[in-house]
């Protein structure tokens, strides 16, 4: 199973089979599977090869396996079937002998007989497998490369032209063989992932003792060791020792990430700098990285829009080709005063070069290199209707918290208030005083807090937390309370002066702490959720691409126009609820055209629906956002958004520069055979040459840089 026209000649082969619920293709790993029961099997497994094909069963995977270690392991081949080259290679030196034997020997029949038998031998080398196929197609009334090569190659022979019948055959399987090699490559390019993943790990066992076993029979919760420069076998959370991760194999992040204990830690990833241990999350088989390999194997095997379009018109162009060579053959000698051994001539060099080879396999070849290469840069797309599409993108609708923001708060800012002064407060005082209340909090503005002051020895009393306002202790034998504005109206400690710098910092998007005590407040403490650094960077990539950024959040239109503001964004919608996402994707899909929303998978679930194209940020490790959307960002970067449009319109070009490459080479070939002196040979070179073209193209895909222009 090679191509798309091979899958549609299977789903004709079983068409009929009574039991058989579901077909599901893996063109990418020659793989089929059946959904249905025995008996109904047996018959597919029986039509299958009565069509030409010969299905093999694949070895269960043993559990907990990642899929390429369990397909490394069964016995089969599930790549292309390379034909040796040893045998082609003598194939192409009898076709060349009997070339020369029909050029320079004497003309008799023994030098005939040598010549025609050593003709014979090489179609046999090189073609055996082509003619099998071809008679069973022809028998079933299909016009695919293989009938059409053996129709060629016999009639040749039989007009005579044993010589050249050979070294087309040869040539021919030759340039199959490299075809399907470089095929292999843009196929299986993801898949050069799984050799980052070791196939054994480091297991701490009950006595403290360490034991290295397979991957496969890690169980949950056990804890591994990782020393530095090796990979993380597993994925897991950090529970000893600190270190710095290259992550690229996940993530597309050139630069290694720090990790301490709580950090989550990817399969694959490489362990630069010291030792850790962590406790496994997820086994082998549902690894982040096994679910990306999975995900991108998922969108190989659907059809993009080119693709299809491509399929439908070969299907209506190599019967109509068949039917010119015919006509060619047949009417040739009465209007254009040929003979009858050059109109056939003529018509079985139509032939090969009718064959749709370089247009049906220009597609598939381009649309996984460029999945391959997304999904190298951390960028995990659906399926090639996606990759299309994206460069038709004129809006995309980005959630604040978590894409445009960090997703976390921090202290931005802080001050001593004038009213210090009054209660004998100093910076110091108050930095020491504010830091021992906030770390008795796990509220999120507190923990903030907590982390940006310098942490000290100040002990607390009698601390309790107040709902909905703040903290109360006694420090010192003092009453010290830090809280929200609210809490300080409460406490009647407010002033007209208060009130302006607090709005001052609530118009920008913060949220404000006080720090107080018996005579008033004596300290303010600004949190808000930061803006990532790439973040305006990103805006303007896609404001270049021709693309509105339009912000929608939950959170107060203050802090989203503050937010969207610092990042580039004129158009914010704030305080919406799910349903309202829900219909502003509506109304700038009705403003603008194609649009995209990112989010979280669960929150803007109605949203991501309602989209064109749903993007998830920052999913590594996250199962919910990696299902839900069409494009996931495996890091937080939004400038791999606009990385996904450029890769999308890269595609687009390749795509059609390799359509009009396949079709244009045949024209003027087909031109050639019938008016000019186009031989089989230049034939076989037109077809198999521009097929290997088309590929070699479309693989440029995968070393494509897209940044921004």
């Amino acid at each position: 199973m090679d191509c798309a026209s091979e899958e549609s000649e299977i789903r004709r082969a079983v068409e009929g089979i009574a039991g058989i619920r579901a077909l599901t293709f893996q063109l990418g790993q020659r793989s089929l599977a059946l959904d249905a029961p025995g008996p109904a099997v047996e018959l597919a497994v029986a039509a299958m090869r009565k069509a030409g094909f010969d299905p093999q069963p694949l070895a269960a995977p043993q559990p907990g396996a990642t899929p390429g270690h369990a397909d490394a392991d069964d016995g089969h081949d599930h790549g292309v079937q390379q034909a040796s080259y040893g045998p082609l290679g003598m194939a192409l030196a009898l076709a060349i002998v009997a070339e020369l034997v029909g050029y320079f020997a004497p003309d008799t029949l023994l030098w005939k007989g040598a010549g025609l038998a050593m003709a014979a031998a090489a179609i046999w080398l090189a073609g055996f497998d082509v003619y099998k196929k071809g008679l069973i197609a022809l028998r079933h009334g299909r016009l695919n490369i293989n009938a059409l090569m053996t129709v060629a190659v016999t009639g040749a022979f039989a007009i005579g032209q044993w010589p050249e019948a050979a070294m087309v055959m040869a040539l021919y399987a030759i340039a199959e063989a490299i075809e399907a090699r470089a095929v292999d490559r843009a196929r299986n390019a993801i898949k050069g992932l799984l050799a980052m993943a070791p196939e054994e790990a480091a297991v701490r066992q009950a006595d403290g003792s360490w034991l290295t076993v397979p991957v496969a029979s890690v169980a949950l919760d056990a804890v591994l060791r990782v020393r530095p420069g090796e990979r993380v076998p597993m994925d897991g959370v950090l529970t000893a020792g600190s270190t710095s991760i290259n992550q690229a194999p996940v993530t597309g992040e050139s630069i290694p990430v720090d990790k301490a204990v709580g950090d989550p830690v990817f399969a694959g990833t490489i362990n630069d700098t010291g030792s850790f241990e962590f406790r496994v999350t997820a086994l082998a088989s549902n690894s982040t990285l096994a679910r990306i390999i999975h995900a991108v194997e998922e969108a190989q095997g659907t059809r993009a829009p080119t693709q299809g379009f491509v399929d439908r018109f070969a299907a209506v162009y190599t019967p109509a080709v068949f039917v010119i060579a015919l006509a060619v053959a047949l009417l040739g000698p009465w209007l254009l005063d040929w003979t009858w051994m050059q109109g056939v001539y003529k018509a079985l060099v139509l032939l090969v070069i009718a064959c749709p080879c370089a247009l049906v396999i220009s597609t598939p070849v381009t649309i996984v290199s460029g999945l391959a290469a997304a999904a190298r840069r951390g960028i995990l797309i659906k399926g090639g209707v996606y990759l299309e599409g994206a460069r038709k993108l004129k809006a995309i609708a980005l959630d604040k918290t978590g894409t445009v923001t960090e997703g976390k708060p921090k202290l931005v800012a802080w001050q001593v208030l004038d009213t210090a002064g009054a209660a004998g407060v100093d910076s110091d005082t108050a930095e020491h005083m504010a830091a021992v209340l906030a770390g008795h909090s796990d509220h999120p503005v507190s923990r903030a807090i907590a982390a940006g002051l310098q942490p000290n020895s100040v002990q607390a009393q009698s601390f309790k937390a107040i709902a909905g306002r703040g903290v109360q202790a006694e420090i010192a034998g003092k009453t010290w309370v830090l809280g929200n504005h609210r809490l300080i109206e409460e406490r009647g400690q407010c002033s007209p002066a208060l009130e302006a710098t607090l709005r001052t910092h609530e118009e920008a998007g913060r949220t404000v702490s006080l720090l107080a005590c018996d005579t008033g407040p004596v300290a303010l403490f600004a949190v808000a959720d930061t803006i990532k650094a790439s973040s305006r960077e990103a805006v303007a990539e896609l404001k270049a691409l021709g693309i509105t950024p339009v912000m929608l959040t939950g959170d107060n239109q203050a802090t989203a126009t503050a937010i969207a503001q610092e990042a580039g964004i004129t158009e914010v919608r704030g305080n919406l609820l799910p349903q309202d996402k829900l219909d502003a994707i509506k109304t700038l899909q009705a403003q603008h055209g194609m649009t995209a929303m990112t989010g979280d998978g669960i929150n803007d679930a109605p949203a991501l629906a309602q989209s064109d194209i749903g993007v998830a940020m920052g999913a590594a490790g996250t199962d919910t956002a990696m299902e839900a959307a069409d494009v996931v960002v495996m890091n937080d970067d939004l400038r791999r958004i606009a990385e996904t449009v450029r890769l999308s319109k890269a595609t687009h070009a390749i795509l059609w520069q390799n359509i009009a490459l396949a079709l244009g080479i045949k024209a003027v070939f087909l031109v050639l055979a019938v008016f000019g002196n186009a031989s089989m040979w230049m034939a076989v070179f037109a077809d198999m040459g521009a097929s290997l073209l088309v590929v070699v193209n479309g693989l440029r895909l995968l070393q494509a840089r897209v940044q921004g222009r």
